[in-house]
């Protein structure tokens, strides 16, 4: 074990180093290639009416661009630590009831909200390993999903993930001002691990994330997060709360 180990750290440090290009240009996710092609469709149009109209049109599409991209992470492999299922700010910390459609009974939870704006990376990842057992969409209102209230009255899906210790936590993508699509890639049944791609949501949105009875959350009101890396909290650790100051 200790032979294998010491490869597995060869073969990592024989990696080619990041290229300076590579902090800049990310790889885009398939789901916007429709939405790209057809920005760079209309600039085409506009660059035929009237040129100043077609560089408008350029950075839009660049724009377009930008916000399907879809960056590798360095998803911590740590037992016990929970990530942040998306790229934004931690809005809310409260506790809530979870989706009813899920099952997971009328107690409340502790929820961490994570927003969304038009320029974070909308790819949503799993926030911990674990099974799949339920996925639910709901028809709902476009209210602007920093709101509280966005829980309950916007569109939204629902994941519930098994742990393999027994306890559940839930994910939930909620649409909205701006979004009007929420893509989820994932099935009921599935095997999901840390990090894992599971779904995105198109121009603006939250993600809320409820933690297991007793696991308090390690980030704190207004901390940016990025999906797949920051730890949102530990489970299975005695840890309280975190507090935070705004500087």
């Amino acid at each position: 074990m200790r032979g294998q180990g010491g490869k597995d750290r060869r073969q990592q440090s024989r990696r080619p180093p990041m290229t300076m290009l590579e902090t800049f240009i990310k790889p885009m996710h398939r789901e916007g290639i429709p939405f790209v092609a057809a920005f760079a469709a209309v600039t085409l149009v506009l660059f035929w009416l009237w040129e100043p109209l077609g560089w408008v049109g350029t950075g839009l599409t660049v724009w377009c661009y930008y916000f399907f991209r879809d960056p590798r992470r360095a998803v911590p492999e740590n037992a016990g630590l929970m990530v942040s299922p998306a790229d934004g700010v931690v809005s809310l910390i409260e506790r809530a009831v979870p989706p009813p459609e899920l099952g997971m009974g009328p107690e409340a939870m502790m929820r961490v909200s994570v927003f969304m704006n038009v320029f974070n990376c909308h790819v949503n990842r799993a926030p911990i390993a674990g099974r799949i057992s339920a996925i639910s969409y709901r028809p709902g209102k476009f209210l602007n999903a920093a709101l509280d209230k966005a829980s309950v009255d916007n569109e939204r899906n629902s994941l519930r993930i098994d742990m393999a210790d027994g306890r559940s936590i839930a994910v939930v993508q909620i649409a909205g001002l701006v979004a009007r699509r929420i893509v989820c890639f994932a099935k009921p049944g599935q095997d999901i691990r840390t990090g894992e791609r599971f779904g995105l949501i198109r121009f603006g949105s939250r993600l809320d994330i409820y933690l297991p009875e007793g696991v308090q959350p390690q980030v704190a009101l207004g901390q940016t997060c990025v999906a797949g890396e920051t730890v949102i909290a530990l489970v299975g650790q005695d840890m309280p709360q975190r507090l935070a100051r705004m500087e």
